[in-house]
């Protein structure tokens, strides 16, 4: 029981913190029927059907099908990374940094085996990592604070991505420029994605299969758009969640086993939080006085400790420059193993196959990760002086 305990609480430490704090809030405000209140059902709502639409396109191959596509093409280690590290940039935005790295690790670790090129490992996992915490910033639904705080500041997506395309558009740059870095030498490569089988009846039941995976993909991009319809407010969202749900679980139910669950409970703590610390006057003025005017700040080293996630949460309550959290908590995904948790999931991939290699990704991991920090900070510097 012990030890059960102790990897739940391993497992989803964001989730324990959030629930004790809600829980030590309400010794402070007596729970009431004005709880409810508190919590944003619209962002959980979207939240949740975009996790259940991922989760179907992932679990049925898609992410894998395009990337297998792309990678056929690659001649050399310079084309094979750049396939690799922007596979994850450009599905970011759509499909959030979480997915996109639970994708195309492990298809990236595959991939780099079946060619030896196993001395990229580290650093093509690096910047796939970098990739898709970065790319997840343009988009509201490329991660989970960015829709929280599109939603709460009930911005326009011009405006969205006025503020956050530039920190974009430097971070495509500096991948670029890493990958050119890492495979400077371009050597040639050699390899087979798939292999042909002779058995008929294999090769048969294959093709049934990926037929079928191609019907429900067809259906998930449609409520994928669905989704979409109700981030730029032209769906409303229960009508969206009922319509995702229902069809999931007639058509592949499997599915809705598979959704992180833990997240939406995490949002549904800190809102408890959150709006608890808004109901106590003294706390409240003290920390709105010490986050106005410093949301940039503030943002990047509070996400060094509780993750971007949280960050954005907590600190939304004390200002409404929301527009200037949205680039502290984004940036602030760099730095630390914890800044944005989607970096714990590719540590931990490599991690379970290369364990006595993990002290060196971490080392580079953070160098690499302080030093585009720093250069998206002088990209702020510079947006601010102009």
């Amino acid at each position: 029981m012990k030890e059960k305990v102790i990897g739940f609480i391993k497992k989803d430490t964001v989730l324990c913190v959030a629930t004790t704090l809600a829980m030590v809030s309400a010794f402070f405000v007596k729970p009431t029927l004005n709880y409810v209140n508190y919590i944003d059902f619209r962002v959980l709502g979207i939240l949740l059907s975009l996790m259940t639409v991922m989760a179907g396109l992932q679990r049925n191959g898609l992410f894998d099908m395009i990337g297998s596509s792309l990678l056929k093409r690659t001649k050399n280690t310079m084309q094979l990374s750049l396939v690799l590290v922007f596979l994850c940039f450009f599905f970011s935005m759509f499909i959030t940094n979480d997915v996109s790295l639970i994708t195309f690790v492990p298809f990236a670790m595959l991939t780099l085996r079946k060619c030896n090129q196993e001395k990229l490992l580290i650093p093509v996992i690096i910047v796939q990592t970098l990739a898709a915490n970065l790319g997840s910033m343009l988009t509201p639904i490329g991660n989970p604070q960015n829709l929280y705080l599109y939603n709460l500041a009930e911005m326009k997506m011009s405006t969205f991505i006025g503020i956050i395309g530039p920190y974009t558009l430097a971070s495509g740059i500096l991948l670029q420029l890493s990958v050119a870095v890492v495979c400077r030498k371009k050597e040639k490569i050699e390899f087979t994605l798939e292999e042909n089988n002779s058995d008929h009846e294999i090769e048969k039941e294959r093709l049934h299969l990926r037929r079928k995976a191609h019907q429900k993909n067809a259906v998930y991009l449609i409520l994928f758009l669905m989704s979409l319809l109700v981030v730029v407010r032209v769906l409303p969202y229960y009508v969206a969640f009922i319509v995702v749900f229902v069809t999931v679980f007639i058509m592949d139910r499997q599915v809705l086993k598979t959704v992180d669950y833990s997240l939406i409970l995490t949002f549904i703590a800190f809102f408890i939080f959150t709006g608890n610390i808004g109901e106590i006057e003294t706390i409240r003025n003290v920390l709105q006085e010490f986050v106005s005017g410093r949301e940039v700040g503030v943002g990047i080293a509070a996400s060094q400790v509780i993750s971007n996630v949280p960050a954005a949460l907590l600190l939304s309550g004390f200002t409404k420059d929301y527009a200037k959290l949205l680039v502290g908590v984004n940036i602030g995904g760099l730095g630390t193993l914890i800044a944005s948790m989607a970096s714990l999931i590719s540590y931990k991939i490599y991690a379970h196959h290369y364990n006595e290699q993990k002290g060196k990704y971490f080392r580079w991991f953070t160098i690499a990760n302080v030093g585009y920090l720093a250069v998206l900070l002088a990209v702020y510097g510079l947006i601010r002086w102009m």
